[in-house]
């Protein structure tokens, strides 16, 4: 007679649901790139086949699109959105409370992104190249609507775009790592921790662009 424990292993696995697969998509892309993933990885993470997995997406690529799409469509949503009525506080809060919030739903996808924008094969590149294109646009939209205000000048406005980005994605990207080696205490991804993230990246975007002192020449 099978014991309990043999019974519970002659259960089928439950199917895993279209958000498990592209979390732990999410993951391993982040941890290995596109091309260091198989689909059978994939597949023999989530404890399935991979003809199960092909089920839910018809090719390996069509899945790295799909962990693109929810990661970064939130984001060009927000950035899209941003300071549309003027740097003002609340609204830098509510930017940067959304865009935190989302990175630590998704606490692969910032190392996904530096990762991606690695890779070397033209189809990925491709699928990458369209999301980093419409956020950079879109982000340097919105940082020259404050920048002429805050005293920039317009050849500085690209600048000002990649240091926001950099901001914004670095934490998620490196706070693991200087939790190890420089001694962090806590867990990067505590409400506390991200709370501390969201003030200092405030503050951090109204000192960039804020308007000038009064008297504070612009340079030409």
């Amino acid at each position: 007679m099978p014991t309990v424990a043999a019974k519970r292993r002659s259960r089928p696995l439950a199917a895993p649901t279209r958000e498990v697969i592209l979390d732990t998509a999410e993951r391993l892309f982040a941890a290995r790139g596109v091309e260091g993933v198989a689909v059978r990885d994939l597949a023999r993470e989530m404890g399935i086949t991979a003809s199960s997995l092909y089920n839910h997406f018809r090719s390996k690529q069509a899945l790295y699109e799909a962990v693109l799409e929810r990661g970064l469509g939130p984001i060009l949503q927000t950035v899209t959105a941003a300071w549309r009525d003027g740097l003002r506080p609340d609204r830098v809060h509510a930017t940067f409370e959304a865009l935190v919030g989302h990175h630590a739903r998704h606490p692969h996808l910032a190392r996904l992104l530096q990762r991606a924008l690695l890779e070397e094969s033209g189809t990925v590149q491709a699928l990458v190249g369209r999301w980093v294109g419409a956020l950079y646009h879109q982000g340097i939209a919105v940082v020259a609507r404050a920048a002429r205000a805050a005293g920039w000048e317009a050849n500085e406005v690209p600048h000002l775009g990649v240091a926001l980005f950099g901001m914004i994605f670095a934490y998620f990207t490196n706070a693991g790592a200087l939790r190890r080696l420089a001694g962090w205490r806590g867990d990067p991804l505590s409400e506390r921790s991200l709370a501390v993230e969201r003030r200092f990246l405030e503050k951090a975007t109204i000192r960039l662009l804020g308007p000038r002192p009064r008297g504070v020449p612009t340079r030409r």
